[in-house]
């Protein structure tokens, strides 16, 4: 129970989220490198590793300049091609991010000269005057921070559809390609091309603007990039196989909120959760692949650092005002930073989760209270609540309420009504490790009933 969860606050955004985790699982499920279309360079992996760290800043940068999400990708996307023919060979800058942004820039206006006022939108002279007029890469840093935040909030604009604001971001901010997108919807390459450009299209359609949001709105679109990260973040985590990848791209755009954006608690209290969820990776699944329960993990293995870094970003999100993020993140510490697992704090974790409920009640959330209130005041304690929550039925189907039920019962010795849940919880898991984790529950308890 000890999982994140994720508390969308409408029907139709659940259902959504639910279709972009089973997109996002497809994406990554082949562990695709993140520049499948670069060959392998023999710098020590720079180029790939630039590809990965200044995509989203170059793009960003280009699509101010040129307004053109579709230029602005193509002339990135040309520019690291030539980097590819020249780096290897001896010729890497010392400052490659601004060659990348430079070349670019001058494939950009190539580009345009080319092109005839019917084919661009604005007018093609006027922008190669401005590209031509453009400043020195050093002296427009700022700027160019300012840039990536700018697009993080036009890819999570509320006027765009969640499942569409998770394909620019992974396109625009964390470099995937259009043919790894769209593996992940199960389309050809060319169909999910048409839809990004189609999205890319509403934004100009819809007037949707290309800067930081106000500070009066602030608050509102803020919680939408954070909930397109924690849905990356939270696939990866809850892969049965290696989510890693997944993961770690999450933390890097967690890192740069953070960055950007460092006076907003709610960011820094994702990033908090992430980084001590992700902590636990190497602990939480068999070498099979099978769940481990978070009382049953190696926690000398858990990496201290990463638990360090969270529970300051923790304390820190909780000092300047409290949100969501940041009261889960506050329980994800009290559980990473016990030594052992009777060590937990568990009454302090209720009171976390009867914050938390205040703030964004939930049915999973409440779910996750009645587990703490078991290991604080008792099995029959949470039993009784877990009772109530499958009256209320928000949770028929959900297959962690069964298998709660089932572990509070094994607990106390219920044999017969412990099986009959755990046979419940099985038939509703879908994740083969999952079912697995439950066949060899319901196999103890049979063998110890002999």
């Amino acid at each position: 129970m000890a999982s994140p969860s994720i508390s969308l606050q409408r029907d139709e955004n659940a259902a959504v989220a639910a279709l972009v985790r089973q997109i996002l699982r497809l994406v990554w499920r082949e562990s695709m490198p993140i520049a499948p279309d670069l060959r392998p360079d023999s710098d020590g992996g720079l180029i790939d590793r630039i590809y990965r760290e200044e995509w989203g800043r170059i793009v960003a940068t280009l699509i101010r300049l040129l307004g053109s999400f579709e230029l602005a990708e193509e002339a990135a996307q040309e520019a690291f091609a030539i980097a590819v023919e020249q780096w290897p060979r001896g010729r890497a800058p010392a400052n490659p991010r601004a060659w990348l942004v430079s070349t670019a820039r001058h494939k950009a206006i190539d580009a345009l000269r080319r092109r005839s006022r019917w084919e661009y939108p604005g007018d093609p002279d006027e922008v190669v005057a401005k590209l031509e007029r453009w400043p020195a890469f050093d002296a427009e840093e700022d700027l160019l921070e300012d840039d990536r935040l700018r697009l993080i909030f036009t890819c999570c604009h509320p006027a765009i559809a969640l499942e569409a604001q998770v394909a620019l971001t992974l396109r625009t901010l964390c470099g995937l390609t259009t043919e790894q997108i769209a593996r992940g919807f199960l389309v050809p390459a060319s169909t999910m091309a048409q839809r990004l450009v189609r999205a890319q299209r509403k934004i100009g359609d819809a007037g949707i603007p290309y800067r930081i949001p106000a500070r009066e709105e602030l608050a509102e679109r803020l919680a939408a990039v954070l909930l397109v990260v924690y849905l990356v973040f939270n696939e990866g985590y809850n892969a049965a196989s290696d989510g890693s990848a997944l993961s770690d791209e999450a933390i890097r755009l967690g890192r740069l909120l953070v960055e950007l954006m460092p006076r907003e608690a709610e960011a820094r209290g994702l990033l908090a959760l992430m980084l001590l969820h992700d902590a636990r990776r190497e602990t939480r699944r068999s070498s099979d692949g099978d769940p481990i329960l978070l009382e049953e993990q190696d926690r000398s293995r858990w990496d201290a650092a990463k638990i360090r870094e969270g529970a300051a970003l923790a304390q820190s999100a909780l000092r300047d005002g409290p949100g969501p993020y940041s009261v889960q993140a506050a329980i994800a510490a009290v559980h990473a930073e016990a030594a052992h697992a009777e060590h937990t704090d568990w009454p302090q974790i209720v009171r976390l989760y009867d914050v938390l409920m205040r703030m964004q009640p939930s049915p999973v959330i409440e779910l996750n209270r009645a587990a703490a209130v078991a290991m604080a005041e008792g099995c029959e304690a949470g039993l009784r609540l877990i009772e109530a929550i499958a009256g209320q039925g928000s949770l028929d189907g959900y297959f962690l309420l069964p298998a709660a039920r089932a572990d509070m019962l094994r607990r106390l010795g219920r044999w017969d009504a412990a099986l009959d849940a755990y046979r419940a919880a099985l038939q509703l898991a879908a994740q083969e490790s999952d079912r697995r984790f439950l066949l060899k529950r319901i196999a103890e308890i049979e063998a110890s009933a002999v």
